[in-house]
């Protein structure tokens, strides 16, 4: 599934399978968060590694874009 994991929507949309929404109002705060979940979902076995590696380049990409 990692071809499908392109843009900050994907990884939403990924986390979003498991009920999870992550909205504070902190974009950056945000990253942080979806990543940690990311990490559980992981460790849990409930993503792929390439899944996880692919969202995980998105928000890093992301979080580079922000902090210029």
């Amino acid at each position: 599934m990692e071809a499908f994991i392109r843009t900050m929507t994907d990884v939403r949309a990924l986390l979003k399978r498991f009920g999870t929404i992550i909205y504070t109002g902190d974009e950056l705060g945000d990253l942080d968060l979806m990543e940690d979940e990311l990490a559980e979902l992981h460790h849990w076995g409930m993503i792929e590694t390439s899944e996880y590696m692919a969202a995980l380049r998105v928000i890093r990409r992301r979080r580079s874009e922000l902090t210029g």
